[in-house]
């Protein structure tokens, strides 16, 4: 199937720094609980992401992330997740986060 690129517009990606990483052991899967922040614009959003093969809790604060800020919030467990950080499966199906290259401006839209 092919989309426009007006289709692709609606999906708002955006590139933020995660400010703080929790456990979440309450997830039915294993997770952890993001803040990452979008700049000014956006600002400070939360989110359960599965990456708790490749990433330990003290290696994610100062990360850049790719996230789609424009999905309706969804509560997983007891937890309200805001945004959906963005990956890709290794290997083994874990998920690897896809982040820019080199550092840009928190809340820079992808295109």
């Amino acid at each position: 199937m092919t989309i426009t690129y007006d289709d692709f517009a609606r999906v708002d990606i955006r590139v933020g720094t995660i400010v703080a990483a929790e456990p979440f052991p309450e997830a039915r899967k294993p997770a952890i609980k993001l803040k990452v922040d979008f700049g000014p614009a956006i600002g400070v959003k939360k989110s359960s992401a599965q990456i708790t093969v490749h990433y330990k809790l003290d290696e994610l604060v100062g990360r850049q992330v790719a996230a789609v800020v424009n999905f309706a919030p969804r509560q997983i467990g007891p937890f309200m997740s805001e945004v959906l950080v963005l990956g890709f499966p290794d290997a083994d199906g874990a998920v690897v986060m896809i982040a820019p290259d080199k550092k840009v401006p928190d809340g820079g839209r992808l295109f």
